[in-house]
């Protein structure tokens, strides 16, 4: 059965190479709040290009908190790109990462931005 938990987080993402360097690493730091009630720890590999508007980056990070209840920890594995402006990011939870009451755990998070906040939509399995 799929499951869907909704809420919103907070990101601090801080540079660990100089600006000009020519693929970007940035630890990340989250605050989940909603049905995923947790925080998170990653880093985040980035590369824009001289296209205005074209970049990627892939991302891992562990989170660790409740998740509609159930207490445990998961990695997330992202991969995202902009091509001239139009964005594809694809999130999901790495295989077998699941621990304490989230072993078994599979499943896909979306990310929408609005005025600035960050909001989440994760639908997911407990296999």
């Amino acid at each position: 059965m799929t499951h869907h938990a909704t809420g919103a987080f907070d990101v601090k993402r801080t540079p660990q190479t100089a600006a000009d360097a020519p693929v970007g690493r940035f630890s990340l730091d989250k605050v989940f709040r909603g049905g995923l009630e947790a925080t998170s720890v990653g880093e985040m590999l980035a590369v824009g290009s001289d296209t205005p508007g074209s970049a990627a980056y892939v991302a891992l990070e562990r989170v660790s908190g409740t998740l509609d209840g159930r207490t445990g920890a998961f990695a997330l594995h992202h991969v995202g790109r902009m091509e001239r402006g139009a964005p594809s990011l694809t999130i999901e939870v790495a295989p077998d990462s699941g621990t304490g009451e989230l072993v078994g755990l599979t499943g896909r998070l979306s990310i929408r931005i609005e005025d600035g906040q960050h909001f989440y939509d994760f639908e997911y399995d407990l296999g």
